[in-house]
């Protein structure tokens, strides 16, 4: 495939189609455009031409340029008038009374319940303006009002108008007593049924049905009946995942999870969510930002074949000579008849209740199944990585340690003049990581948070807030990249020159407290079967002990160039009952935040490994130590980044913490240093010298 880039101006329709001919590829102008009406829908990529191979695998030069050409004539016409806030609102009372319903719910969601949703589905965004990854509106033909969660308050308050919109808290106001307070008894409240769980439907519908009001099911969205100008489906290229990456065969995995069906007597498994679907098949794809994902469906029979439902439009000849005869590809219409002949003869089928939309369920309940809900099948086994995964991860990490440690050298030469601003650190991170090799993209956007703004855990910086850095304050960088061979994710706090000697002492203090909990989790030892949330306490302990706390997870799973957000894992305060197993890759990342001033977070992802046999036992089994009666984990880092040594209370740290804050250090400086420059070296040695 041709990498060019558009030269000269789009020579027309008539031209292309001559050109489309001369190469063979099938397509007329028309199809084309059809094409990049969903390639414009998605993420624009690191790759701009890398939709190219959805025309066809080699094109002529001239026709990859004309090609180009369209893309950006396309991309630069002017987006249809969007009506105000007011009159979306309107617009959609009008449906609601249309279809006889006296309210209806719109996410921020998809069809998949995943993460990113790409722009067709940011229906909550485009009603009401509100930008952030989750919260709900709930309309009435008299109310309206928003639910986000203390990550948005005041955001919501900046793009939501308050003379159309109440503002409510997800958790603390619940929606359904919001509902319940604005209809009447009969009230008929709608929603759509591929944007919500079975378990979200089940619960508010006995919920409201105690208040005598109806849950009502459409058929269609009655916000998609309004929105003009909707985008099409996100159109990207399906790629196999080499398997040197994956470290096995699609077919074996297939074989692996069919096996345990058939065991279990489920005829099948209908597979909702995107990065499941790209684990077992080896593909990957780019329809939503920051996760390497193609949006599909797939069902997992007991015989090991699958049928995966996508636009066949994304699929290249390699891609379908990879994914081989038992994997039917088949169009996302064809995905309701399927569950109906899943379904035949009272089949026993498998759904994830916590992420397969209700008409999904409600499909294969009509067509006569017998539903086990159980875990997404796929979900364990992709947690636990296998050697080549790890040896990828590692490979990710050290790539990536490098091209943060180039930045940290700049940083530390240009943050203290006190000309940086949050989003010019953004660029310049990004265009260091810009210069590694497998590349693919950020894993998720950036958090960097000068002074105060460090203080909102999930900030995301705008032209409208960004902030300048300035000496004497705590910077909070939080970032990660998707490369080929793995997924990275490391937030430092740094101090901007020397801190502002006033609150010197309590920044320190905070830091450090928050460094011992990290080292903390990142040394303990615990028996084969322990969950996350019988670990979490040691990240919090140092901050309990000054009467301190922070309110997010301590750790999240994470993908192999696949979600920076991955389960069933977890290292958090709500009770996780999924055992930590040899191979997840999980964050490390207690924090510490004060509401108009600071925050600090400390993040390295760490992997569960079984503690090696040491001396006369070497030849013992893996994580049954010395004297030890169980078998035993322990974690070991994997994100290769000096920690600021500037912020840090000495007199705080014991003596092996400190240790290990110096051993970590030479890891770091032994791991980078033949990557870098001689002044990066130089700079990297003083960085990790002994506390």
């Amino acid at each position: 495939m041709s990498s060019a880039t558009p030269s000269g101006a789009y020579r027309g329709d008539d031209a292309l189609a001559t050109l489309l001919t001369e190469a063979g590829t099938g397509r007329s102008p028309a199809d084309v455009r059809a094409l990049l009406a969903g390639v414009l829908a998605a993420p624009e990529g690191e790759d701009p031409a890398a939709w190219l191979v959805l025309v066809g695998e080699t094109l002529p030069p001239a026709l990859a340029e004309q090609l180009q050409a369209l893309k950006a004539v396309l991309a630069a016409e002017a987006p249809a008038a969007r009506p105000g806030p007011a009159q979306r609102l309107a617009d959609l009372r009008a449906a609601l009374k249309r279809r006889e319903l006296d309210g209806f719910i719109v996410p921020r969601g998809d069809e998949h319940q995943g993460e990113y949703v790409p722009p067709r589905a940011q229906r909550l965004g485009w009603l009401t303006g509100f930008t952030g990854s989750a919260g709900n509106a709930v309309v009435t033909s008299d109310r309206a009002a928003i639910f986000v969660d203390g990550r948005y308050t005041l955001q919501v308050r900046s793009e939501v108008p308050s003379d159309l919109y109440e503002y409510k808290h997800l958790v603390e106001d619940p929606l359904t007593d919001w509902i319940v307070a604005a209809l009447p008894e009969g009230g008929r409240f709608g929603f759509d049924p591929w944007l919500h769980t079975i378990g979200w439907v089940e619960k508010t519908r006995a919920a409201l049905e105690r208040a005598g009001i109806l849950l009502i099911a459409c058929e269609d969205n009655p916000l998609d009946s309004v929105w003009q100008g909707q985008p099409p489906a996100p159109l990207t290229p399906v790629v196999p995942q080499d398997e040197a990456f994956a470290g096995e065969s699609s077919a074996d995995k297939r074989a692996r999870l069919a096996d345990d069906l058939g065991q279990s007597g489920i005829a099948a498994a209908v597979l909702t969510q995107p990065d499941s679907i790209a684990w077992l098949l080896n593909i990957r794809g780019a329809d939503v930002p920051c996760t390497p994902l193609p949006l599909s469906f797939a069902i997992l029979s007991a015989d090991a074949s699958v049928d995966l439902f996508l636009d066949p439009r994304k699929l290249a000849p390699p891609t379908r000579a990879h994914l081989g005869n038992r994997v039917r590809v088949r169009p996302v219409e064809e995905f309701g008849p399927a569950l109906d002949a899943v379904a035949r003869g009272s089949a026993r089928v498998l759904a994830d209740p916590t992420c397969t939309s209700a008409w999904i369920v409600d499909r294969l309940h009509l067509a006569g199944a017998k539903v086990e809900r159980d875990g997404d099948p796929c979900a364990l086994p992709k947690a636990c990585k296998n050697p080549a995964e790890l040896a990828g991860t590692r490979a990710a990490h050290t790539r990536d340690g490098a091209a943060i440690v180039r930045f940290l050298h700049w940083f530390s030469e240009e943050a203290p003049k006190g000309g940086l601003t949050e989003l010019a650190v953004v660029e310049r991170l990004l265009a260091f990581r810009r210069e590694n090799e497998r590349f693919r993209g950020v894993s998720f956007d950036t958090i960097a948070g000068a002074g105060p703004n460090g203080a909102i855990v999930h900030y995301r910086v705008t032209p409208e807030t960004d902030r300048r850095l300035e000496p004497g304050s705590l910077f909070l960088l939080d970032s990660g990249a998707q490369y080929l061979d793995g997924t990275t994710d490391v937030t430092r706090t740094l101090a901007v020159g020397e801190l502002d000697p006033a609150l010197a002492a309590e920044m320190r203090d905070r830091f450090t407290r928050v460094l011992k909990g990290h080292i903390a989790l990142s040394t303990v030892r615990f028996p084969h079967g322990t969950t996350g949330s019988q670990l979490d306490a040691l990240a919090r302990l140092p901050l309990w002990q000054a009467g301190l706390d922070y309110d997010h997870g301590t750790g999240h799973g994470v993908g192999s160039f696949l979600s920076v957000h991955e389960g069933p894992q977890r290292i958090s305060k709500v009770g996780n009952t999924v055992a930590l197993q040899p191979g997840m890759i999980l964050s490390n990342e207690p924090g510490y935040y004060k509401t108009g001033a600071y925050g600090i977070r400390i993040e390295n992802l760490i992997v569960v490994q079984p503690v090696e046999p040491q001396g006369a036992l070497a030849g013992a089994e893996r994580g049954m130590p010395t004297g030890a009666e169980r078998r035993m984990m322990e974690f070991e880092p994997l994100t290769l980044v000096p920690i600021d040594r500037s912020a840090i209370e000495r007199a705080l740290l014991s003596d092996a913490e400190a240790a290990w804050v110096d051993a970590y250090h030479a890891r770091v400086r032994e791991s980078l240093s033949p990557l870098l420059d001689e002044a990066a070296r130089r700079w990297l040695a003083g960085a990790t010298a002994p506390l």
